[in-house]
């Protein structure tokens, strides 16, 4: 059949009210999709060559609206009308109607070259195509089409009735008006869409990936467990779910299939595809859709995780701690306090030690004043209060600290400084104390190496605000003794947090994973791919995090995390962990992020 004639996209797509939607491959993706669309008022035509997999879909919508009535979101009228608007068919004929086709189908590109031949003889000259991939050429496709013009990418993200981001992906042949219409359709189906040009993972994947695959390559490293990287990331940066746990969920076959169009594109290392990915995948181990991925699963599709081979049990807890009653804490500033905080609260005795007792007694007041927030908010009574504040004694020396069992320095993030302290407690403390820093960046074994115990030194990583997060990275050097290690994550355990193992290389786990992230965010803007209010956007919305990547960075600032973007850079000596150029400017421009009142964006000073 040869190519229909095309009529003016400029005047017809403006006008097309896209009524009438076909969503072709009703796996989890499409039948979400179709969901969506039959809610908001769209007839809705579904296809799939898998006759099961259409009666699943419509099963599916069947207890999804009927839970929607449940929760009062739908009345049963309107849940009878959506689902009397969703009609399932085999055959690609069935899209002849539509305003608008969604390709939903496997990521394959032959496949989707395929089905958009197919549509080309089927589908009226004025409908849309479009394309669900995260991770294929949408140029391509289109070029391939009869009528470029009319195909774009439209990317939900899973789960499609919940998630509120879509990429609205133009290719270069794209006319504007299509890309209009159906960014009016999200806008009306109660999403956030966003603009972005054809390239990898577009905003939201093309980030996330790169940090999955990190995840990944730590774990095959043997760095640390799939569960404590898992609860770093959870604890330390509020995220929804660990990086492999979200790998299983996503399917480790198409985050490899993602990662590889990503690396064929940007050459970046941190892109290549983790070798272990492509072992799992190649033994059918591609997460929860087959039973078994990072995790094990009590049935393929299931969610629930059942214990294995590698599951940690009571038996690998460490045992044979030294006692621990009192703990001394050296600094003044926010991590001091707080941590000090931490430690009075769980009835321990603390000397809270600054370079003067002026400077000790304001790090006491300001815990006071967040001992009394707690009160004022219910959580603590004032005789709680009054017996933590009570444990706290300030000292202008840390000669204070000759009788305490655990020290920990909460100083400046300055090797040189911390090695003077850890002399200084070398000498103070007594035999068989535990020596800890909270550093996050800086090499525990050097401070270490500043005493003549080093057995006794380990990381003790805590996160602001300390009284409120919950994680611990609790980092053992090559000389730090069992025991040690023992008596630290036992007295993690009695202040209510949750330690997490790792072995003292720059970032630890979390650092080591989220700011590379954050560089490729910045790297995105500098080459003008997106804006930085749709980068924020689309990591919140489509990756569920609390933060938006600039949101966090003039946050933590942007000093801070140059410095640790070096740390990395210098340790791996990947081209890839490069501070983006665009953060070395700013800081040398002394925009800092809150702090200085300016950063990737502007703040009132205060």
């Amino acid at each position: 059949m040869g190519p229909q004639s095309t009529p003016d996209l400029s005047t017809q797509a403006s006008s097309l009210s896209l009524s009438t939607v076909a969503v072709i491959g009703l796996g989890t993706m499409g039948t979400g999709i179709a969901e969506v669309l039959t809610r908001a008022g769209r007839e809705v035509i579904g296809i799939d060559t898998d006759e099961a997999a259409a009666r699943h879909a419509v099963s599916a919508l069947e207890s999804a609206t009927a839970r929607a009535v449940q929760r009062e979101r739908l009345t049963e009228r309107e849940r009878q009308d959506a689902l009397a608007r969703f009609r399932t068919f085999t055959d690609l004929q069935a899209a002849a109607d539509a305003d608008l086709v969604i390709e939903v189908v496997p990521e394959d590109y032959e496949l989707k070259r395929q089905v958009f031949a197919a549509l080309d003889a089927v589908v009226r000259p004025d409908t849309i195509l479009a394309t669900g991939t995260n991770a294929l050429s949408v140029t391509r496709l289109a070029a391939d089409s009869q009528r470029p013009e009319r195909v774009l990418g439209l990317h939900f993200f899973n789960p499609a009735p919940a998630m509120k981001l879509v990429e609205v992906v133009s290719s270069v042949l794209t006319a504007p008006t299509a890309v209009a219409a159906v960014t009016e359709l999200a806008r009306d189906l109660g999403k956030d869409p966003i603009a972005v040009g054809d390239r990898p993972g577009f905003v939201a994947d093309g980030l996330l990936f790169g940090y999955l695959n990190q995840a990944a390559a730590m774990y095959e490293a043997k760095y640390a467990t799939r569960e404590d990287i898992d609860a770093a990331m959870r604890l330390g940066c509020g995220l929804p779910m660990g990086p492999l746990a979200l790998l299983d969920l996503i399917g480790v076959d198409t985050a490899r299939t993602v990662l590889e169009a990503m690396y064929a594109e940007s050459q970046d290392r941190l892109h290549a595809p983790a070798p272990i990915l492509g072992q799992l995948a190649e033994a059918g181990l591609t997460g929860r859709k087959a039973g078994r991925g990072f995790y094990t699963y009590d049935a393929p599709g299931s969610a629930t995780v059942v214990p294995d081979a590698e599951s940690p049990t009571a038996a690998d807890e460490p045992a044979g701690g030294r006692t621990v009653t009192g703990v001394g804490v050296a600094g003044s500033g926010t991590m001091a306090s707080g941590i000090a905080e931490v430690f009075a609260k769980a009835g321990y005795k603390v000397v809270l030690a600054a370079r003067s007792l002026e400077k000790a007694e304001k790090a006491k007041a300001r815990i006071a004043k967040s001992l009394g927030r707690s009160v004022d908010k219910g959580r603590m009574s004032a005789e709680t209060r009054d017996t933590a504040l009570a444990a706290i004694t300030p000292a202008g020396s840390l000669d204070a600290f000759a009788d305490v069992d655990l020290a920990v320095e909460a100083v400046a993030e300055d090797l040189a400084v911390k090695q003077e302290l850890f002399k200084t407690l070398d000498k103070v403390c007594k035999p068989g104390a535990v020596l800890a820093t909270t550093t996050s960046s800086l090499p525990v074994v050097a401070c270490a190496r500043a005493t003549s115990r080093p057995q006794d030194v380990i990381g003790m990583h805590f996160f602001n605000p300390a009284p409120a997060m919950k994680l611990v990275e609790v980092v053992r050097t090559v000389l730090t003794a069992d025991d040690v290690h023992a008596t630290v994550r036992a007295v993690c355990t009695k202040v209510r947090k949750h330690p997490v193992d790792c072995g003292d290389r720059a970032g630890f786990i979390v650092n080591a994973l989220l700011f590379p992230y954050l560089n490729n965010a910045i790297k995105m803007v500098e080459e003008h791919y997106a804006t930085l209010d749709d980068i924020d956007a689309a990591m919140k919305l489509g990756g569920g995090y609390p933060m938006g990547p600039f949101e966090l960075l003039d946050v933590v600032g942007l000093d801070v995390s140059l410095a640790i973007e070096k740390v990395l850079h210098a340790e791996f000596r990947d081209p890839g962990l490069a501070p983006a150029p665009l953060l070395e400017h700013l800081v040398a421009a002394g925009c800092l992020g809150r702090k200085t009142g300016r950063g990737f964006r502007e703040y009132a000073r205060r």
